[in-house]
């Protein structure tokens, strides 16, 4: 259940950054930045990583190009520490 939960979040956070992408490229209302933060601290950060890649999107801004591999840093490191014990 837990996995399904995390492939479904990453899958958001990808999705609002192509979203995102798409609507600056447009000229539209866009999504808050504070909502794709959120979706990375739900737990897509990978998700949400892979779409700032891969749609070259936020890429300039030191706030996510620190803030997201740190949230991504924060949320692996307990995890791989609880499967080495």
């Amino acid at each position: 259940m837990f996995l399904a939960y995390l492939v479904l979040i990453n899958g958001i956070s990808f999705f609002l950054f192509g979203l995102d992408k798409r609507r600056a490229r447009r000229k539209h209302y866009r999504v808050a930045e504070r909502t794709l933060f959120l979706a990375a601290w739900a737990g897509g950060s990978a998700g949400a990583l892979a779409g700032m890649y891969l749609f070259r999107h936020k890429t300039r801004r030191p706030k996510f190009t620190l803030g997201i591999p740190l949230v991504l840093l924060l949320q692996t490191t307990p995890a791989a520490l609880l499967l080495r014990l």
